[in-house]
């Protein structure tokens, strides 16, 4: 996979980046380059190999899986504009 330079302004248009001509030839360099690097890692035979969550080995920890209202609905309405009986109150809107 290749990228030009048109594909790298499109790029940096849909993310909201400001990119010149010049900006976008170099661009397209380096990311032929880290496409290339990633070409090269799709060859690697990975058949066995377990995903990793760190490079050290770890258990993870866990909590206790329960369902909990988390009693807090004083403190979930303590910003609100309006409120009554822990609810949040809103203005009706009609049509």
């Amino acid at each position: 996979m290749s990228v030009d330079p048109d594909t790298v302004k499109r790029v940096a248009r849909l993310a909201r980046i400001a990119v010149t001509g010049e900006e976008a030839e170099r661009m397209t360099g380096e990311l032929n380059t880290i496409l290339g690097f990633v070409e090269q890692l799709n060859e690697v035979d990975v058949t066995g190999v377990e995903p990793m969550t760190s490079v050290i080995p770890m258990t993870m920890k866990k909590r206790r899986d329960v369902v909990t209202d988390g009693n807090r609905a004083e403190d979930v309405v303590a910003n609100a504009p309006a409120s009554e009986e822990n609810f949040f109150l809103v203005p009706k809107v009609v049509e």
